[in-house]
């Protein structure tokens, strides 16, 4: 298996295609991330055990809507089967994934603990909602700044590797490697797609809102959600449908099993 390096332009591709996913069936597409949400959420209603369950078949489900997007693109059907059909391959690697993933999680928030006496850990648990008031009152910046920089590599073991494990039968540990040195090579275009995603999915909802409440402030509740809900559904798959994108550009369709 070899991962390609490409120009940083590619991480403005992968948004853009994923918006081409989307648009080849939005209202399906939509209904499954919607379907992963909701099953997420359910799952979490349940006291600690289901926060458990949830991660431990979160990687699969990501499998579902990757194999979801690229049907696609290919011009196949999906279906509420495609979403859940995820959680059957290589189940046993993809449920490790997810332990694992958890376990970094709680580990790193653990250690953030430590330069805050746990104020931001108790805050995340609290459910509470984050004003401004709260976020000024907490003593906020250290430890998420400690949790940010700790989560970076977590966050490029896990971006390819439930894909890895699923679609190429990697073992737990080579998928991790595969996923980070990946990232690590192509660094510039998950720059160029995050600051791309900071754009599209916060910058122009908020300015979208906002604007929309100064020309109603008295129904600003209203517009805003006027705006951002349609906006979620179709930001929320493109999004998803861009992590596909990015796993085909990197890795080869050529590749896949």
């Amino acid at each position: 298996m070899r991962a390609q390096t490409l120009p940083a332009s590619a991480g403005w591709h992968w948004l853009v295609s994923g918006f081409a996913i989307y648009r080849r069936n939005p209202i399906l597409l939509s209904m499954l991330v919607l379907a992963y949400w909701f099953t997420i959420l359910l799952l979490n209603v349940l006291p600690v055990i289901g926060a458990v369950a949830a991660s431990l078949i979160i990687p699969g489900l990501s499998v579902g809507l990757m194999q979801a997007s690229r049907n696609l693109e290919r011009g196949q059907a999906i279906g509420i089967q495609t979403l859940y059909g995820g959680l059957k391959e290589n189940t046993k690697t993809l449920i490790a994934l997810g332990a694992l993933y958890l376990v970094c999680t709680l580990g790193i928030l653990g250690i953030s603990a430590l330069s805050d006496g746990g104020d931001l850990l108790n805050f995340m648990l609290s459910g509470k909602k984050a004003d401004r008031e709260t976020i000024e009152e907490g003593n906020f910046f250290l430890p998420a700044l400690i949790v940010m920089l700790l989560m970076t590599p977590v966050m490029m073991a896990y971006w390819f590797a439930p894909i890895l494990a699923a679609w190429h039968k990697l073992t737990l540990g080579r998928a991790l490697f595969f996923s980070i040195v990946a990232c690590w090579i192509n660094w510039r275009p998950f720059l160029s797609y995050g600051i791309g995603l900071l754009l599209v999915a916060g910058i122009i909802p908020g300015l979208l809102g906002g604007g929309g409440g100064a020309l109603f402030p008295g129904a600003q509740g209203f517009i805003t959600a006027l705006i951002t809900m349609p906006m979620l559904l179709a930001v929320g798959p493109t999004i998803y449908a861009s992590f596909y994108a990015s796993y085909r550009d990197i890795f080869g369709i050529s590749e896949i099993v």
